[in-house]
């Protein structure tokens, strides 16, 4: 395949999407022919520590009330500083995530350095813009996006509307049907200045919350092995935490439930 070549005032540059564009090789980002039950991704949930962020997701796939799919994968690396999660039709989402992780790399290679996190931020907000067609008929995607800013030096969050409306959260944001679960559990225990294992801890009580209440979150699934994506970045980059590892803090958050049931039956 050969190389696209333009005339002036035509380059796309480091826009990757607006190459595939001019070379006519793109398609409507999540454009199917079937709008009838597709796959939904629920809850996400990120909150910000000391360190960075931390962003979670669970496993659950559903159709109606249908379980789709026991471990599709929600939350993914953007690039080695930033992180995405998704909600809303599975399909055109995991789509999205994909352009724009070529989108940060083409950037990339192109221009010789990364672009900004607020960059990243208004890139996939124009993203989701253009998923608005799909949106109104259904095929609603909704992203949480979250990274390390390395010239402020914190952690930052941004959350979107159907529109592409970006707005940045202090604190904490979630999203899917089990995110009013997930946020009402963070809010009560949040607080300035979390370690990165208390931001942990926090995150996954929140999904195990969710999926409390929610049917089409997912909560720990021991037996198969199956546990909510968990992930960290800061100033080292993105790190997703080993299954094991997940594991463990359910554990502790089911050891601990146990003992209060105990405790109410006593009384």
């Amino acid at each position: 395949m050969s190389l696209f070549l333009f005339p002036p005032g035509q380059d796309p540059g480091p826009n990757f999407a607006d190459l595939l564009a001019r070379a006519d090789h793109s398609r409507e980002i999540g454009s199917s022919n079937a709008l009838a039950e597709v796959p939904h991704g629920t809850t996400i949930a990120t909150l910000r520590f000391a360190g960075g962020v931390v962003m979670a997701g669970d496993r659950r796939a559903t159709e109606g009330n249908i379980i789709a799919h026991r471990s599709i994968e929600k939350v993914f690396p953007a690039d080695r500083y930033s992180v995405v999660g998704i909600a809303g039709a599975a399909g055109p989402a995991v789509e999205m995530v994909r352009l724009f992780q070529t989108q940060l790399e083409h950037y990339e290679k192109v221009e010789g350095c990364t672009l900004s996190l607020e960059g990243k931020a208004n890139q996939l907000s124009q993203m989701v813009r253009t998923h608005l067609p799909m949106a109104m008929q259904g095929l609603v995607v909704v992203p949480l996006f979250a990274g390390w800013d390395d010239r402020r030096e914190i952690g930052r969050i941004f959350t979107y509307d159907i529109t592409g409306g970006r707005y940045e959260e202090a604190e904490f944001a979630t999203t899917g049907s089990g995110g009013r679960d997930a946020r009402t559990t963070i809010k009560l225990g949040y607080r300035e200045g979390l370690s990165r294992e208390e931001a942990i801890s926090l995150a996954v009580e929140a999904l195990y919350q969710a999926a409390d209440e929610d049917s089409a979150t997912g909560g720990p699934d021991p037996i198969r092995g199956i546990y909510p994506i968990v992930t960290v970045v800061g100033a080292q980059g993105y790190e997703r935490l080993e299954n094991e590892t997940v594991g463990a803090y359910f554990q502790e958050i089911l050891t601990r439930r146990a003992e209060l049931y105990r405790g109410s039956e006593r009384t």
